[in-house]
Parts: C-alpha cells; sequence; structure tokens
C-alpha cells in the first residue's frame, strides 16, 4: 500500500475554513499527542511553502524567541 501522508493530510483539510482550520491546529496542541505532530509538520509546510521572505522571517524571529523561555 503506497500512503502518501502528506496528501492524505492536505485532503483532510482542503476546503477548511479558517475556524476549522484554528480548531484543528488548537485540537492537536492541547491534545499533545505524539501521533499529531506530522499533521502539524504537514501543515506548517503548506504556510512555510506559501510565505514571503519576510513571513518566514517572522517566523524564524517567534520561534527562536518561543524557544528562548
Amino acid at each position: 500500500m503506497n500512503l502518501n501522508l502528506r496528501h492524505a493530510i492536505i485532503q483532510n483539510v482542503s476546503g477548511n475554513s479558517q475556524d476549522e482550520l484554528r480548531d484543528t491546529i488548537v485540537d492537536a496542541i492541547q491534545n499533545g499527542e505524539e501521533k499529531m505532530l506530522p499533521g502539524l509538520g504537514v501543515l506548517f509546510e503548506v504556510i512555510w511553502q506559501t510565505a514571503s521572505e519576510d513571513d518566514r522571517v517572522e517566523m524564524l524571529q517567534m520561534l527562536e524567541s518561543g524557544l528562548k523561555k
């Protein structure tokens, strides 16, 4: 069986509203289950690929700041 995890995750959330996407992200974080990490990673990959260079720099600054806490 050839399962493309990225494709399955994207298919699962395609067409979702911003509220639904927020709920998915918040639920995955609050749930704290390791099995949710690949899905969050795929969502981040989509964000990163569609972000401008300025947005990427801002995300990296936020990430660096968050990791220092």
